[in-house]
């Protein structure tokens, strides 16, 4: 059946309560690459429990089973073995604490015909369940491809394109041959990430990196180099996988400082090969 956004547009994907512990945030850091040098005092607030800070990034762990609501929305059919998790934007409200409860609600936010494919555009708030004030929200943009084709707009572009100027600064980030069996732990179990047969019938030679891992990877390197670690000051991140990145690869991000944001790419040095495209963290004013 084709999408219909008539039906879908709109439709809600279900409550659900999450919590975590100082435990899931260090695994998180841990998966994304957090932890060297081990002794280093900026890597022990994201690894030890006795300054722990959060990464804004670790705000899609939570809310990533809410996107499994999306198979039972009416009007919106499809093959999951055609969904490509194509964008993902979080946007802090407040500081994300080392421990909580909270409470998220998703909801079918747009529905955008791109020919070829649907894109569809989960949005997920999330608040503090004792409080019931606003903590995070989520928006995963999805294509669903073999879905276009129902009459529907195609969507705003593409926006936070790096600037034609040299960047402001390149660091690098090495990945462990294992980075994707740590960084499954938080929740994200797909074999592609762990299974060499898995990966070989989706045409890769060997498992490759989660792309909210390489999110976290990029997100953390931009907080230590140009934010001084103070994961405070991010507000927003956004950013588009444009490709994939394999255990053990270095991925060398690039930065531009551009107002109340900071633009950024990230590639792999070995293949030279994009990995995320059109992202940005927006700053406190």
């Amino acid at each position: 059946m084709p999408i219909d956004p008539s039906k879908a547009l709109g439709a809600e994907l279900g409550d659900s309560e999450n919590s975590w512990s100082h435990d899931d945030v260090i695994l998180y850091h841990l998966g994304v690459g957090a932890g060297v040098p081990p002794t280093d005092e900026g890597e022990l607030e994201y690894t030890y429990e006795k300054k722990l800070k959060v990464l804004p990034s670790f705000a899609v762990i939570p809310t990533f089973g809410s996107m499994m609501g999306i198979g039972g929305v009416e009007g919106l059919s499809f093959n999951f073995a055609m969904l490509l998790h194509g964008e993902q934007e979080v946007i802090i409200h407040k500081p994300i604490p080392p421990a909580c409860t909270t409470r998220s609600k998703g909801r079918v936010a747009e529905l955008w015909d791109k020919g070829k494919a649907c894109l569809c555009v989960l949005e997920v708030d999330t608040v503090e369940a004792d409080s019931g004030d606003p903590l995070f929200t989520n928006r995963f943009s999805l294509f669903l491809r073999g879905e276009g084709g129902f009459g529907g707009e195609p969507g705003p572009k593409a926006g936070n394109k790096a600037p034609e100027r040299e960047p402001d600064g390149t660091v690098e980030r090495s990945t462990l041959p294992q980075q994707a069996l740590l960084y499954r732990l938080s929740g994200d179990k797909n074999p592609l990430h762990a299974d060499p047969e898995i990966a070989k019938m989706a045409g890769f030679d060997k498992p490759i990196i989660h792309g909210l891992c390489s999110y976290g990877i990029v997100c953390k390197a931009i907080v230590d180099e140009v934010l001084g670690g103070d994961v405070t000051q991010v507000t927003g991140y956004a950013a588009r996988f444009a490709g994939v990145g394999f255990p053990g690869e270095t991925y060398q991000i690039s930065y531009w400082k551009e107002g109340d944001k900071i633009l950024v790419t990230a590639t792999s040095k070995e293949r030279g090969a994009p990995i995320i495209t059109n992202a940005a963290l927006t700053l406190r004013s």
